[in-house]
């Protein structure tokens, strides 16, 4: 059985949840942030509406395509417009920082806290607002990182200097000819390193990073540990929302809280530990800078 707490349409009317909200950020001697789609969302991030109609209009015009996540799986004519669609959408949600300061307040209300992050996100927005990157772990890879397609090997390669000439140099939907990235090793196709399937690439910093993120749960066990789940759904629970759900329950002292626009709920048994707000998550954290 699940509660749902506190479906609210206001900042106003949930006060109380916030400044509890806000207590156990201060009491916790450790805290887990776990994001998902919804934190780039708050963030403006958005992957359909006017955003994407500003920037993939021709795309839109010549095949339909109503979204950037869709657009990632259409099987376009060939190389030349994968990577002019790719290169577009990457320098949006990977190079350039996110339009609203969501990540940014999330970084203030770190401060002094001993913290790591869980993220399901590829959009690397994390390290662009100043998060520490030894405390980030990034499960299903990295926007601004290339795998082979068939890997040939566990590596990965930055593609900030291609991705940026590809967006630059683009004509007609299409990018030059010599900028098709193939892999240094054995020249095949490269790919984006994004875990679509058992392709998936994960190198030697994926596993240093899982380390640290065991590492930090381990040194916090039994302690007063905030696990703040943000903008998490039900496509990947196995990742964030189930071991949280299950880390709670094993920790009387620990304090599960979830905000998330599109529904926000816990199991019963976790209710008296948990604190579930239905709202904008970057209103959410702008309450809580001033919240006392």
């Amino acid at each position: 059985m699940f509660s749902k707490i506190l479906t609210q349409t206001s900042i106003e009317t949930c006060s109380g949840q916030i400044k509890r909200l806000k207590s156990a950020l201060n009491a916790a001697e450790a805290v887990v942030v776990g994001a998902g789609s919804g934190l780039s969302t708050s963030a403006g991030l958005t992957y359909s509406g006017e955003r994407f109609e500003k920037n993939f209009r021709d795309f839109m015009d010549k095949y339909g395509i109503q979204d950037m996540y869709s657009g990632g799986f259409y099987p376009f004519e060939d190389s030349r417009e994968y990577w002019a669609w790719w290169s577009r959408q990457i320098m949006l949600n990977r190079y350039e920082k996110a339009p609203k300061p969501t990540y940014d307040q999330l970084l203030a209300l770190m401060a002094g806290k001993d913290y790591f992050v869980l993220t399901t996100n590829v959009d690397h927005q994390f390290q662009l607002a100043g998060f520490d990157k030894k405390r980030l772990f990034y499960t299903q890879g990295d926007y601004g990182l290339w795998q082979c397609s068939q890997p040939c090997c566990q590596q990965t390669y930055d593609n900030e200097s291609a991705i940026r000439r590809m967006a630059a140099e683009q004509q007609n939907m299409r990018i030059p000819t010599e900028l098709i990235p193939k892999c240094p090793r054995c020249g095949r196709p490269m790919a984006m390193n994004l875990r679509m399937d058992d392709t998936f690439v994960q190198n030697a910093g994926w596993y240093a990073a899982r380390s640290r993120y065991v590492d930090f749960l381990s040194r916090h066990e039994g302690a007063r540990v905030l696990f703040l789940e943000l903008g998490v759904g039900y496509h990947t629970p196995v990742i964030i929302k189930y071991p949280f759900w299950r880390m709670t329950e094993e920790n009387h002292h620990a304090i599960y809280a979830s905000i998330n626009s599109g529904g926000a709920a816990c199991p019963t048994q976790l209710k008296q530990q948990s604190i579930c707000l239905e709202a904008d998550i970057g209103e959410i954290l702008s309450a809580m800078e001033t919240a006392s």
